[in-house]
């Protein structure tokens, strides 16, 4: 049960911050009202490709963090692509801003994400700095990103990115962790198909069907990547790791086989949060909260190479 807590107009103002950090320029900018983020450049940048990176499910940050949750695997994602003449924006999910104020928006859906995404690009778009403009898409981001560059950006990479819908997922999840709970999950979510809500469900599974989160997972659980990546018609890079806790490499080639026109790399002993794993589960369980271990360079390598072709 413990990886269930893993599961879970466009310009308004620039603000005119920078810093300089050795040879890059990192610039806060607000997209608009729900989206602050970081655009991360190199000072010596002839590179005119953007990359828009994607966070993941729970209220995460611009960095890939959380409350108790700190691995800053997106922020050294960035960095990385920085070293490789690859600018990123990378931006806090709309729900942390909300949290920090204080006023979380218990209406908020699956499609608000998609929205932010959206509104990313068509900044970018406007601000005409960048030649080609990618996606990369981290777990929930994943899906949010494939869905959001239909039509707007020039390239997509998925990284450790479902293949099924959010609810096939957790149903594969509570089969292995807690199968005793898999029938009481199923009956929940074809109530949510039918697009009613419930409170009839065990206790232990009150993190997955919260009566506030139900029309959250209902909207979410409407989107089939596999459809939605067929609907791609760019460059498509499918990442997953061998190590990973969370999602299979067996998604991204169910993401392959929907797009075979894309490409798949399967890195072994990475883990979800996209650093390498060379133990047992408890070394990577603990990953989720080590900000000093280093991502994969495999990743980076591949990704540098999809986007600088």
């Amino acid at each position: 049960m413990k990886y269930f807590l893993f599961v879970f107009t466009f310009v308004f103002s620039t603000i005119g911050f920078s810093q300089e950090e050795s040879n890059y320029m990192s610039t806060e900018i607000d997209v608009n009202e729900f989206i602050t983020g970081t655009l991360l450049t190199a000072k010596d940048n002839t590179n005119e490709n953007l990359a828009i990176i994607i966070a993941g499910s729970g209220p995460t940050d611009r960095d890939g963090n959380q409350n108790f949750l700190k691995s800053n695997n997106l922020k050294k994602l960035a960095y990385g692509l920085a070293e490789n003449n690859i600018s990123t924006f990378r931006y806090d999910k709309r729900i942390v801003k909300q949290i920090r104020k204080g006023n979380v928006d218990k209406n908020m859906m699956f499609d608000d994400f998609i929205t932010d995404a959206e509104s990313v690009m068509d900044y970018f778009r406007a601000k005409n700095q960048f030649k080609k403009i990618y996606v990369i898409g981290h777990s929930q981001g994943s899906l949010v990103g494939m869905i959001a560059a239909k039509n707007k950006a020039d390239g997509f990479i998925s990284l450790a990115g479902a293949g099924k819908s959010i609810d096939k997922v957790i149903i594969e999840q509570v089969e292995k962790t807690a199968p005793m709970f898999k029938e009481d999950t199923e009956r929940v979510f074809n109530v949510l198909i039918d697009g009613k809500t419930t409170k009839d469900y065990p206790a232990a599974l009150a993190s997955i069907f919260n009566i506030d989160l139900q029309p959250f997972i209902a909207n979410w659980m409407s989107y089939v990547p596999t459809e939605e990546i067929k609907k791609l018609n760019i460059p498509i890079l499918l990442i997953n790791g061998t190590k990973d806790l969370q999602v299979s490499e067996n998604e991204a080639i169910i993401l392959n086989e929907a797009n075979p026109k894309s490409i798949l790399k399967i890195i072994p002993n990475m883990n979800h949060i996209l650093v390498t794993i060379e133990g047992d589960n408890l070394e990577n369980s603990k990953s989720y909260n080590e900000p000093n271990r280093k991502l994969s360079q495999n990743l980076i390598q591949l990704i540098s190479e999809f986007i600088n072709k």
